[in-house]
């Protein structure tokens, strides 16, 4: 038999172009799954010999079971393909815009000057208070006195004459040689101390002498008293989830990947958080995990299972056996940061898988071991 061949098409289409393609598919097949319906539907008005203006002889009992039986067989295919056409359509919708070709880089800007202007000089500080006045020194001790002189003798007073008339004034005559100064007489008392005078304005800071030589080590002193044990650090444990489906749900599982919605059994610790929908849990305490994951299926499937760490697929955590299965297990040790995301995954061939009810249809468990 012959390979399929693909058409060539000129001008290639947008991406845009593409996804509207896929959307006007999905619609056709839509018509076209409501028209078998309502085949159906007819098929079985006919069987009863309720369709209007036709008559013919009735359907026996055997002949409306096998027709039952037929029509559920068509309308249970036509409900799996009507699951698939949602799954498709809900990735087309949600199909990301991939970003354009990054563009040219633009020039370089001017550089601008080396040093910037001197900024405007600070005022000037307070003055300090004025230090505290000195002691005043001692007194220095009084000299001793010198020796008296001798006094001379005082002559006789003459008796007063009478008063003559006032002669003109004479020239005045030449100073007279000064006299011998006499000697000093003996020192007075000492006067009260007068009051303290203005502090004089501080002098200039001496030099700074020269460094003396660095003292030699002092001995070791002795050994400190050994100090309390400190209290206990926190314990990693207290980080752990758990979260399970017990409700034997139906996930139509794409090539791409379709995530475990977890809502039943949740235990999580007050750092792990879940989305709305039970499928996102935000890690908020950094530090090293364990993880595993279990998944239990109805029927055998040629699925596979892993694990979606920060929107990326695992690698360890991943499992795609070569025949198929009906139950999926793993655990990996990983380091997460804060905000780190986990979700449980199934991928593969399109199809439907059916959860056990009842019982561990998945679940999830994290705890962090440091």
């Amino acid at each position: 038999m012959s390979q399929p061949s693909f058409p060539t098409i000129s001008p290639s289409l947008t991406r845009d172009e593409v996804i509207n393609y896929i959307i006007t598919s999905i619609a056709m097949e839509e018509l076209s799954l409501s028209h078998i319906t309502n085949t159906e539907g007819e098929k079985l008005q006919f069987i009863l010999g309720t369709l209007p203006g036709l008559s013919g002889s009735p359907a026996t009992l055997s002949d409306i079971l096998t027709a039952n039986t037929s029509i559920r067989d068509v309308l249970e295919s036509t409900v799996q393909n009507q699951l698939f056409l949602r799954e498709k359509f809900e990735a087309a919708i949600s199909a990301p815009i991939l970003q354009g070709a990054t563009g040219p880089t633009g020039a370089t800007g001017a550089t601008g000057p080396a040093t910037g202007a001197t900024g405007a000089t600070g005022a000037t500080g307070a003055t300090g208070a004025t230090g505290a006045t000195g002691v005043t020194g001692a007194t220095g001790a009084v000299g001793a006195a010198g020796v008296t002189g001798i006094t001379g003798i005082t002559g006789a007073t003459g008796s007063i004459g009478a008063t003559g008339a006032n002669g003109a004034s004479g020239a005045t005559g030449a100073t007279g040689i000064t006299g011998i100064t006499g000697a000093t007489g003996d020192a007075g008392a000492i006067g009260a101390t007068g009051p303290t005078g203005d502090t004089g304005s501080t002098g200039a800071a001496g030099v700074t002498g020269v460094t003396g030589p660095t003292g030699g080590a002092g001995s070791t002193g002795p050994i400190g008293d050994t100090g309390a044990t400190g209290a206990l650090g926190p314990n990693p444990t207290a980080t752990a989830g758990f979260a399970a489906n017990t409700s034997g749900a139906s996930i139509g599982v794409l090539l791409g990947g379709s995530v475990v919605p977890l809502p039943n059994a949740q235990l999580l610790s007050a750092d792990i958080t879940v989305n709305g929908a039970n499928t996102i849990f935000t890690i908020n305490t950094a530090g090293r995990y364990r993880i595993s994951y279990y998944v239990n299926t109805t029927g055998t499937l040629l699925l596979g299972s892993r694990l979606i760490i920060n929107g990326s697929a695992n690698t360890a955590s991943t499992i795609a056996p070569a025949l198929s299965v009906s139950s999926y297990s793993n655990e990996i040790t990983i380091d997460l940061a804060v905000g780190a995301t986990v979700t449980l995954q199934l991928y593969g061939l399109i199809g439907s898988a059916i959860l056990l009810n009842n019982s561990a249809g998945a679940s999830l468990m994290m705890i962090r071991l440091s």
